[in-house]
């Protein structure tokens, strides 16, 4: 019931791992928290903890969590083959690209996940939000930077050839 309830509440239809960190980072930020606060709002969100942490954006030890920041986010990561794809990890994985390479990379991020591209703005616009009315300017500013810079990405992503008809139907 509480599921429904918070799922009804919701202002947004993020994935529930997002959900889960949205609601996280709005209490902890980047800091730690219990384990067992964690499990109750990940239960409430319609997920698990261990399901969080496997979609690779939540430390999670000792009793211990704590979100990831995208700096630590791994530079092997590839959005093709990831089997948990939260909308939380691909704005961060964008954050974390486009720091590095710019419009071009982060366009490239962008071209594949397209059918996520609006909610990852939808959340990089949140989080800035939520970052400059709790004053943590260094994270606010990088939520911007995604945001001011959205139609760029998306000019770049455009670029980005997609697939061949001819490819969607050869096995």
């Amino acid at each position: 019931a509480l599921q429904l309830i918070n799922r009804f509440l919701a202002e947004d239809d993020f994935d529930t791992d997002t959900q889960f960190c949205l609601h996280w980072f709005q209490q902890y930020g980047w800091r730690d928290g219990r384990f067992g606060d964690a499990d109750t709002l990940a239960r409430a969100k319609g997920t698990a903890v261990d399901g969080v942490k496997q979609a690779g954006v939540l430390y999670s030890a000792g009793g211990v969590v704590r979100l990831l920041k995208w700096v630590d986010y791994p530079a092997d990561w590839n959005p093709k083959s990831d089997v948990r794809l939260p909308v939380w990890e691909i704005l961060h994985q964008l954050i974390r690209i486009f720091r590095a390479e710019g419009e071009n990379g982060a366009g490239l991020v962008l071209a594949a996940v397209r059918a996520k591209g609006e909610a990852t703005r939808q959340l990089a616009y949140r989080l800035y939000t939520l970052c400059e009315r709790a004053g943590w300017a260094e994270d606010a500013r990088a939520y911007n930077e995604i945001v001011t810079s959205w139609s760029a990405i998306e000019s770049a992503a455009a670029r980005v050839p997609g697939p061949r008809q001819s490819d969607l139907f050869e096995a």
